[in-house]
């Protein structure tokens, strides 16, 4: 019989597994680099909290009673060291359930040096907050 294609149940049935497992592996870079645009998202969200919280303190630095200031801005800079923590513990989870095929997975290492970089900076940030008054370092008694 010429002109007729010749099917190969057999050939067929792998093309459609490597297909399949393909399908599979391209998903779970695309995860990958979902978890990794999430984690950018969320230290973003950090540096914003930080800025809301320098700002608030900047813009209303003369409230009566003086700490007020100082309490609402602390409790920006608060949540930017919660967001940087908890997105690096949640993406650091994500990330050692998945295995990269195409694309090159971050290390994890580096994630934590990101977010707990900002985590301490945050830190200091209101540190130096309570303890410097009006660029110099607070009277006592």
């Amino acid at each position: 019989m010429t002109g007729m294609a010749v099917h190969d149940p057999d050939t067929d049935e792998d093309k459609s597994t490597q297909w399949a497992e393909n399908r599979t592996d391209w998903a779970e870079d695309r995860t990958i680099m979902a978890l990794e645009r999430t984690f950018a998202g969320w230290m973003r969200t950090a540096f914003a909290a930080i800025a809301i919280g320098i700002g608030f303190r900047a813009l209303f630095g003369e409230f009566e009673p003086p700490w007020l200031a100082k309490a609402i801005a602390t409790g920006f800079i608060t949540l930017a060291i919660v967001f940087a923590i908890s997105a690096e513990r949640r993406a650091c989870k994500a990330f050692e359930r998945l295995s990269s095929h195409a694309v090159d997975s971050p290390g994890l290492p580096n994630l934590k040096l990101v977010a707990w970089s900002i985590a301490a900076g945050a830190g200091l940030l209101i540190v130096a907050l309570w303890v410097l008054n009006d660029g110099t370092i607070a009277q006592t008694g």
